[in-house]
Order: structure tokens, then sequence, then C-alpha cells
């Protein structure tokens, strides 16, 4: 007995065959809820994020999200929260090593920028307005946080220079809240370069309008 083409079974190499879902654990599954919600509200904001979208980007069940967050707004708090604690981080480990107030300053700028590059959605979504009730944490309490610990900096170099330690919280305001608008600019533009973003930021405040530098430099190590 013969057979035709059409009665041959094909191989099974020639069956396409589907994509098996990979199975993740509750760290994984929560990580990567984390990463999508980050990237959407990011770029869309917390109010026009959906926890359908949410759900659907990381092919998941809507339970599945409130299983691991209870909602919405508990997956942006613990993505507000992690940026703050990460921005912070940064900007104290900048402030740590330098002795002069002046290099201080500029690490204190560079940190910031630093922060911004290798954390753009985080630093987008912590300069968003934070949902009403959901979050306690905002950048502009992140910055005041930030000017606090500059502020204790600032005093001793006021001290030691004879200068009146009362008005170290007026100009740790005024430096950490000129680097931080200066950072929410820079973060669309990215030019110049950070380094000489935190040049320029050094020469407005060191020297004041009346003696700019013509062209900053970056301090000598």
């Amino acid at each position: 007995m013969t057979t035709s083409a059409d009665d041959v079974t094909p191989e099974t190499d020639d069956i396409p065959s589907r994509k098996p879902r990979v199975r993740m654990s509750g760290s994984q599954r929560r990580e990567q809820l984390v990463a999508v919600g980050r990237k959407l509200f990011a770029a869309k904001g917390y109010e026009a994020v959906s926890v359908e979208e949410i759900a659907a980007k990381a092919e998941v069940s809507k339970p599945v999200v409130y299983e691991h967050f209870g909602g919405k707004e508990g997956l942006y708090a613990v993505i507000v929260d992690r940026e703050v604690t990460g921005l912070i981080e940064t900007i104290m480990d900048a402030l740590s090593s330098p002795s002069h107030p002046r290099r201080m300053l500029e690490s204190a700028a560079l940190g910031m920028l630093t922060y911004i590059e290798n954390s753009t959605d985080g630093f987008r979504i912590l300069v968003r307005d934070s949902p009403p009730g959901t979050v306690p944490g905002s950048f502009a309490s992140t910055i005041q946080d930030i000017a606090e610990k500059v502020e204790g900096k600032l005093a001793s170099e006021f001290g030691s220079r004879g200068y009146s330690k009362k008005l170290a919280p007026m100009y740790a305001q005024m430096l950490v809240g000129m680097v931080s608008l200066t950072g929410q600019w820079w973060v669309d533009v990215r030019k110049p370069k950070k380094e000489e973003v935190a040049a320029h930021l050094v020469n407005l405040c060191w020297n004041g309008l009346s003696r700019l530098d013509p062209k900053p430099a970056p301090i000598e190590a």
C-alpha cells in the first residue's frame, strides 16, 4: 500500500510550538509589577494609569496586582518610597566625603544629576504631584529632607568662618532649591553634560552673578 504526501503525519519539529509562560515566584512577580508600574507612572502620570493597564502590560490578571499591592495606590507608594530612598542616599553619599564647601556643592549637584541620569523614570515620578491621601512623601518633602541634612554641613562651615549659624537653614534651602530646579530642567534637555552643569551651578553659587567665570571648569580632584 502506498501513501500520498497528504497522508503523511508531519514531523514534530515542523509544528509551531507556543512559547511557554514562565512562572514567577512571588518576589519576582512583585518586582515585575513595580517595573511595569514605574514605567507607566513616569510616562503618563498617576491619574492616567489604571490597574487594568498595569495588569495588561504585565500579562497578569487584575487580582494579581491587588494581591501584591492592594491596588494602584499601594504600587505607587512602593515605587515612590524606593525613589525617595534612592535619591536621598545618592545625595548624602555625594556629600559624605568632600571637606571644602565648594567641592561639597559640586558633589551635591553631581549627585542629583547622576540620580536623574540613572533613574530618569523614578525622577519623573517624584516631580509629579502625588495623589492626595495615598503617599505621604513627595518631591518637595524629599528636597526638604535633603536641605535639612545640608543645613548641618553649612552650619559647621559658617561657624568655622565666623558667619552666623542661624543663616545656615536659609542658605541650605537656596542651594538645594537651585540644584533641584536645575535637575528638573536637565531631565529633558540633557545638555550640556552633567559635569558641566554642576560646574556652572558652582560658578553661580560660589562666585555670584557679579563675579561669574566665563568658562567654569569642574574642580580638580
